[in-house]
């Protein structure tokens, strides 16, 4: 690239490191999808933006939803990290909806949660199949 066009550049930001900005989710239906995770997670569905409709995590990345309809949708697993005092709560919206959560990645214990690394958390499927976790601890990484 040209060092006339690097310069007319917008200046960027600074930053100390590298962080995740936001990911495409791919959805059957937006709309549905990005309201099912902020509902179940006390957030708020943001403004469409082109094809993608976001949901801000309040941490400075957003799940941009992006329909895809006419291919099958790869399942994705997805993990958040909630406050202990919401922890609760969003396994009662889980409840409230008939949505099913478990302590396991593979679904076998249903209605159940895990105490890893002294936290708790808990696995359950999107509508269009994508693993999410809530968990209160991050994992231990060696």
């Amino acid at each position: 690239m040209p060092d006339a066009l690097l310069s007319s550049a917008v200046p960027e930001p600074p930053t100390t490191a590298v962080q995740l900005n936001h990911i495409a989710v791919l959805a059957r239906d937006r709309r549905l999808s990005a309201e099912f995770l902020a509902v179940l997670l006390g957030l708020e569905v943001g403004a469409p933006f082109g094809p993608f409709l976001p949901v801000d995590l309040g941490n400075g990345v957003t799940l941009d939803y992006y329909e895809q309809r006419d291919e099958p949708i790869q399942s994705q697993h997805y993990a958040f990290l909630v406050p202990e005092d919401r922890f609760d709560a969003t396994i009662a919206r889980l409840e409230a909806v008939g949505v099913t959560y478990y302590a396991d990645p593979n679904h076998t214990e249903p209605g159940r949660i895990n105490r890893l690394f002294g936290g708790r958390g808990a696995y359950f499927d999107d509508p269009d199949g994508h693993n999410l976790e809530i968990m209160t601890r991050p994992y231990a990484c060696p």
